[in-house]
């Protein structure tokens, strides 16, 4: 009798085993459904932080509140079908190196397929290096990181749960990772919800397009990951346990987002910063967070967008000239390789010509020494000094298009091969002392390469 009862323990314990938790670390909220459950997986074979034991205990009180059971664990025999399909998502909580062998990513991947939520925290980043589906999913790897400090986070979704309750400008401290690549970049680009805002902290290595908070669908589930949580303090912070609470409650389909790629316009000056700008050049541009402007001022030079090379892509913004007689000078560059020297844009790249007192092929809507406007066009959209103008540029291959306030005036063709438009960088011409020109509302869409050779312009997945 008593060998049965120990037969009786034992196998209870090797159940839980094969079950790969260390216990419930809650019981279902009451009213819980049977498969309201979260495990959290925090298993290191890196560098372990001592804040895991902080966010296992903010994820059970976060859980709690959504009737949710959160089960913890650093066993990775956790990964099995079976236990899998017992909860809603797996968040993997800084956990680092190698945590999965062969037959449990399997058994994860099999999971995700099934509709299956994952969550990833900071170090989730640092995690699997060999296992492309894994990288895929948690959408960049850790490249390194400066020292804790803090820096302003930007919220670019207001309506996912993650971000909702943010402000436009979060300001906190944490230890900021840079990526090996940009996930809003990748094949399948991520959902971007919020970046890190690159002039307000030291040891940013992403030239200003930094994204810090992201989401995805991916592979029949959801995806979500932030880059916060190093800090035991994060924990305790309500603005990131609200955070953290919503990318719960998206990886486990408590609450519906918008998850699809950003394919739309994004804005490359948000009004206040230069957050991925650089100056080449004596001449500069002041800000007007007042008004949400850049206003050109001092000697010839170029304001260029360091942090992206562009492909395909359209670019809207709005100029303004200040002369009360048109006579002041500036432009758009397009298709130039990145330099300190702004005369590089001139020599190797095209400027949309802002000047409407010119020559016609140095005129408003001219590609600069190229190709003049369509003068008729132009004279009939372009409005006067002191009113706002807007341009669209449209780059597709070696082809440049430009709008002014919607009518199209130039449609050029490079043809040089010394020259190319379809790997650059876009700026801004700050002419001379005497030429006030004003921009605004600068935004960008990347245009796919189906939007290039196809009617649908659809991304590829960006429907799954």
């Amino acid at each position: 009798m008593r060998t049965s009862v120990k037969l009786g323990l034992a196998t209870a314990a090797a159940a839980l085993l094969i079950g790969g938790l260390t216990a419930p670390a809650t019981s279902a909220p009451q009213g819980a459904g049977a498969g309201d459950r979260v495990l959290v997986f925090s298993k290191t074979a890196g560098f372990r932080h001592d804040s895991i034991p902080e966010g296992i205990a903010a994820l059970k009180e976060l859980g709690a509140a959504d009737r949710l059971a959160v089960d913890t664990t650093e066993d990775a025999t956790a990964f099995t079908p079976g236990n899998l399909a017992r909860y809603k998502a797996v968040v993997f909580l800084s956990t680092t190196g190698d945590v999965l062998d062969a037959a449990q990513q399997k058994a994860f991947e099999g999971y995700v397929a099934k509709g299956g939520g994952y969550l990833g925290v900071h170090a989730a980043a640092d995690t699997e290096y060999d296992w492309d589906y894994y990288g895929g999913l948690v959408g960049a790897w850790f490249q390194g990181h400066p020292a804790i400090q803090p820096a302003t986070v930007r919220v670019e979704d207001h309506k996912h749960p993650a971000t909702r309750d943010l402000p436009d400008a979060w300001q906190r401290t944490d230890e900021w990772y840079n990526y090996r690549s940009n996930p809003r970049d990748n094949d399948r680009p991520v959902h971007v919800l919020a970046s890190l805002d690159e002039t307000t902290y030291s040891g940013g290595t992403m030239k200003g397009d930094h994204p810090i908070a992201w989401c995805q669908n991916f592979g029949g589930g959801r995806a979500f990951y932030t880059g916060g949580g190093h800090t035991k303090e994060s924990y305790a912070d309500p603005a990131f346990r609200g955070h953290l609470r919503g990318g719960l409650q998206y990886a486990t389909g408590k609450v519906a987002a918008n998850c699809r790629p950003n394919t739309g316009y994004r804005d490359l000056f948000n009004g206040e910063t230069l957050d991925g700008w650089k100056q080449a050049g004596p001449g500069s541009f002041a800000v007007d967070p007042a008004k949400g402007t850049l206003n050109s001022q001092g000697g010839m030079g170029l304001l260029w967008y360091q942090a992206k090379q562009l492909k395909s892509y359209s670019l809207k913004l709005d100029w303004k000239m200040s002369s009360a007689d048109g006579d002041d000078n500036s432009g758009v560059f397009v298709g130039f390789p990145a330099s300190d020297d702004p005369w590089s844009a001139v020599d190797k790249g095209y400027e949309i010509q802002i000047d409407a007192t010119d020559a016609p092929d140095r005129t408003t809507g001219a590609i600069y020494s190229f190709q003049s406007a369509d003068l008729a066009a132009r004279d009939k959209a372009l409005k006067p000094p002191g009113e706002w103008n807007s341009y669209e540029i449209k780059v597709r291959g070696e082809r440049l298009q430009v709008f002014l306030n919607g009518v199209e005036v130039n449609d050029f063709t490079n043809k040089d091969p010394e020259r190319s438009l379809t790997d650059g960088y876009i700026g801004l011409q700050n002419h001379g002392d005497s030429d006030q020109v004003s921009f605004r509302k600068i935004r960008l869409k990347e245009l796919s390469t189906a939007t290039t050779g196809s009617a649908t312009g659809a991304l590829p997945g960006a429907g799954d």
